[in-house]
């Protein structure tokens, strides 16, 4: 299927079928041993216009939930927090340059960094396209 829209209290936004999600909004598409990791549709919608990304360092170590980049918005800054625990293997220098990826493109060149996975038993704590959208319904019934 790939891209599909849904709407949750007025609020239309993307998700990516293929991809497993976090309940902090960052998306993640499994490369192997490898994750990649980005922002959803929703959390740069909620932003708004993106104006800096602070990226972590290569070769940095992360656990699962721990802060890994920091986004900069014209209405806030927001914390991006790792999926998995491993060490950083890749970020996107584009965004230093072009922080607006996130917004125009959050799926795709938007990507913020990618982790080697140290445990794939972490993997099942992601949650499928469904079960996120279900989370960001939940979170905007609670205003």
């Amino acid at each position: 299927m790939g891209i599909v829209e849904v709407e949750v209290k007025g609020l239309k936004f993307k998700v990516d079928d293929s991809l497993r999600y976090t309940e902090t909004d960052e998306w993640v598409r499994i490369e192997g041993d490898v994750a990649r990791v980005g922002v959803t549709d929703y959390a740069q919608k909620e932003l708004k216009d993106v104006i800096g990304v602070e990226l972590p360092e290569v070769g940095s170590k992360v656990k699962r939930g721990e802060r890994a980049a920091t986004i900069e918005s014209i209405k806030a800054t927001a914390d991006v927090y790792s999926p998995v625990t491993g060490e950083i293997v890749e970020v996107n220098e584009k965004l230093l340059e072009q922080p607006e990826l996130i917004n125009k493109d959050p799926y795709g060149e938007g990507w913020i960094f990618a982790i080697k996975i140290e445990d794939r038993n972490e993997l099942e704590k992601l949650l499928d396209y469904k079960s996120y959208v279900e989370s960001v319904r939940r979170r905007k019934e609670k205003g």
